[in-house]
């Protein structure tokens, strides 16, 4: 296809990443308006929760009927997707489901809603998503690999059922199903339309990458890989495209997270949201460190963060990508009730001042 549309002068590499870019800025710019955050739907304070669980299902439903729209329409393939591989490794996504949901609670973010904020000038975001590119590159390729391999060597073998397209009711069918539950969810949110029709774009852009990637950037001569958003691999890839960027070349994924930085940054600055925000007590440094490394660790296990394995995953009806989310999802509200969000006052924690009175932690 990028043949055919006269695109050739272009490495499709370079294409990818400015795909990625434009793709990211409109992400940034719906996720900062949205504050779209899975963490706030499952471990955030009681009265935000039902309207975060409305705007990120909003998106869930329209990624999942686009996600299916281009399947159906052939546009995209995903039988060789790593998501649909015969060999389920089970430890492997529920270890690292849970260690993500509890390191998004930790770090009161998810890497993607980290992003965001670290645009609009929170520096524990920008801290910890440097810790969790390290970690995270560090279970892909470095020292602590052999956990990943060892761990990923635990498999349940599905054969061809490696997703609800293959039982009763078919793609469709289960199609239907997540959009009824969501419906039922979006509802009762109390969102505002304007809020929910944000909500919505945002969703969009999964399908959008799915066939960019797949389809319109597509090359038998240079393939790429099947992508769209994510944010454990890209956040990897960036950070050694900053440092080595000679020798790496930038791709779909570096262009996603720098066109998600740039798009929170215009609409904070535009919505006057933008502030500089810092750690507060060593105790919330080392709080927001250790849920970073976890995450970093957690996102590569599980094969992939809320975004990738849950808001993009999910759509195309993975087993895999179901109990990665559901495994996040788990781990973030076990944490949730185990660290409750207004137990201590960053300001108070570790500096030696009585903590008596407990006070809510600053709104993330």
């Amino acid at each position: 296809m990028y043949a055919d549309l006269g695109l050739d002068f272009l490495d499709v590499r370079l294409a990818s990443a400015l795909f990625g870019l434009g793709l990211g800025v409109l992400f940034g710019v719906l996720a900062q308006r949205t504050r779209f955050c899975l963490r706030r739907s499952v471990a955030g304070a009681p009265e935000e929760r039902r309207g975060a669980a409305g705007v990120w299902l909003t998106a869930l439903a329209v990624a999942v009927l686009g996600t299916q729209a281009v399947i159906a329409l052939g546009y995209v393939d995903f039988s060789e997707h790593r998501f649909f591989a015969s060999e389920l490794p089970v430890l492997a996504i529920v270890a690292g489901g849970l260690l993500f949901g509890a390191g998004m609670v930790l770090t009161r973010g998810c890497v993607s809603r980290l992003t965001v904020l670290g645009a609009s000038g929170n520096l524990r975001a920008l801290t910890v998503l440097l810790v969790f590119a390290v970690v995270a590159h560090a279970t892909l390729k470095g020292v602590l690999a052999p956990l990943r391999t060892s761990l990923g060597s635990v498999t349940v073998d599905l054969g061809e059922m490696t997703g609800f397209s293959a039982l009763p009711g078919g793609a469709w069918g289960w199609t239907a199903v997540l959009l009824i539950v969501a419906a039922a969810v979006v509802v009762r949110s109390g969102n505002r339309p304007g809020t929910l029709v944000l909500a919505a774009l945002l969703g969009a852009l999964v399908p959008l990458g799915w066939a960019g990637t797949g389809y319109v950037l597509y090359d038998d001569f240079d393939p790429i890989a099947l992508e769209s958003l994510s944010f454990t691999s890209p956040a990897s890839e960036s950070l050694f495209f900053v440092i080595a960027s000679s020798a790496i070349p930038a791709g779909f994924g570096t262009g996603l997270v720098g066109g998600t930085l740039l798009g929170a940054l215009i609409a904070s600055l535009i919505s006057r949201e933008f502030t500089w925000a810092s750690f507060e007590s060593p105790t919330q440094t080392g709080r927001y460190m250790a849920g970073a490394a976890m995450m970093g660790v957690g996102g590569v296990l599980a094969g992939g963060c809320t975004v990738g394995a849950g808001l993009a995953g999910i759509p195309t009806l993975s087993f895999a990508a179901t109990l990665a989310l559901a495994s996040i999802a788990v781990g973030g509200a076990l944490t949730g009730r185990l660290l409750p969000e207004g137990a201590t006052s960053p300001s108070l924690a570790g500096s030696g001042a009585p903590a008596s009175k407990p006070q809510a932690l600053p709104a993330e």
